[in-house]
């Protein structure tokens, strides 16, 4: 099983795109399990997952938090505004998957 984390500012605005990841995930027969989290829980969960995606509101973030990410042997990168603004599920779920070792 792929396990996703999506990191917004609180967690909130990127639930409806998970539902979307999550309906695109079932279609093509893959086993995921995506959350959508606040970026302030990023350190403490990012060992739970195999990859983190950010939304567009929080990837100034991206450089500070890809040296915790490292740590732990992650991929993380930010979800582009055009994926993210038109709640393109099976766009974002193909970037986290080819992320994914």
């Amino acid at each position: 099983m792929k396990r996703i984390l999506l990191c917004c500012s609180a967690g909130m605005s990127t639930s409806m795109l998970v539902k979307k990841m999550q309906v695109a995930a079932k279609e093509r027969g893959v086993e995921c399990e995506i959350q959508a989290k606040s970026v302030s829980e990023f350190d403490e969960d990012i060992a739970h997952y195999d990859v983190c995606l950010l939304g567009p509101q929080v990837r100034f973030q991206l450089d500070e938090l890809r040296k915790v990410a490292t740590e732990h042997g992650k991929n993380i990168e930010a979800i582009s505004p055009q994926n993210y603004g038109m709640m393109k599920g099976e766009e974002v779920l193909e970037q986290a998957l080819a992320l994914i070792d």
